[in-house]
């Protein structure tokens, strides 16, 4: 905002740095602060060098200096620092009097356009198309109540219960995608290739818990929505071990939603009552290697 009496502390977000201009009338009394008072970031990055003359004091620093931290949300990149004022003892260097200060400053740049009118052009794809090719997924895998409506609060279950799953990824700027469990085991430490470990869902999103007896464990068809995958898994413990803390850990991975499902993208679940393996999209023969144990792994 411009410099003025109700804004004393000016901000401009530039392609790689931010200039700050502050009046030394800081507090509108008319009672100007020292510029060696003012420091930028948590780095205390000091101002320009300034004449006592000057009403203003201009800091200027590039985005990652100064000790500034950045945010990324969907849509932006948000770099965060803030202007320090620590007035020093006034007169028999007892007393102050003005207050010590801190202004919060934010620099907002959009995550999927070009900053810079003059950045690369490349002929082969669009900047825009560049930048969401490499942005960073972001998973999540979760206990949900049975109903599917919210995250269940509680991660305790009785033998005989169902644990309702809940895969999903933030697509952000990509293409449309699809959300695939590769696998997922359970075991009694966080390490996921500690021992013993029981496999409940493998070769590549085939649920092999629901083709042991007495139980339901399935995939659920059709999913919400492309980029999400439910699934539910009968409640169990480790035969002969009386700890009650069982970890789970899945790995995920997508693929472009219009590109149809294969034995290597696949969630397949085992119906019982027709003994045959069932995806839950595409043909059922994409299923068939759950059966052999011959599916192509995380090509």
């Amino acid at each position: 905002q411009a410099a003025a009496p109700l804004h004393p502390v000016a901000v401009q977000c530039q392609e790689a740095q931010v200039v700050v201009t502050v009046r030394r009338d800081l507090f509108g009394t008319g009672r100007l602060v020292k510029a060696a008072e003012l420091t930028l970031g948590s780095a205390a990055c000091l101002p320009l060098a300034q004449s006592a003359a000057e009403t203003t004091v201009t800091f200027v620093a590039g985005l990652h200096e100064c000790g500034s931290t950045l945010q990324m949300t969907p849509d932006s990149l948000i770099y965060k620092t803030s202007l320090f004022y620590k007035p020093t003892p006034f007169g028999n260097l007892i007393i102050v009097r003005t207050n010590a200060a801190v202004v919060p400053i934010e620099c907002h740049y959009p995550r999927k356009s070009n900053v810079s009118s003059n950045a690369v052009r490349p002929t082969w794809a669009p900047f825009r198309s560049t930048l969401s090719a490499e942005e960073r997924l972001m998973f999540s895998l979760r206990l949900m109540n049975d109903d599917w409506s919210t995250e269940r609060l509680s991660n305790g279950f009785q033998l005989g219960e169902s644990l309702h799953l809940q895969a999903d990824v933030a697509s952000g700027g990509h293409v449309p995608l699809r959300l695939f469990v590769d696998d997922c085991v359970a075991t009694l430490s966080p390490d996921r290739n500690s021992s013993p470990r029981y496999a409940l869902i493998d070769l590549s999103g085939c649920l092999v818990d629901g083709r042991s007896e007495d139980t339901t464990s399935a995939f659920i068809s059709p999913r919400p929505r492309q980029e999400t995958l439910q699934f539910m898994v009968d409640a169990f413990k480790f035969a002969g071990d009386d700890r009650n803390l069982i970890y789970i850990t899945c790995h995920l991975k997508v693929s472009p939603a219009d590109q149809a499902p294969n034995s290597l993208n696949k969630a397949c679940s085992f119906n019982k009552a027709s003994s045959l393996w069932a995806p839950v999209e595409g043909t059922g023969d994409i299923c068939s290697c759950c059966e052999t144990g011959n599916c192509p792994l995380y090509a």
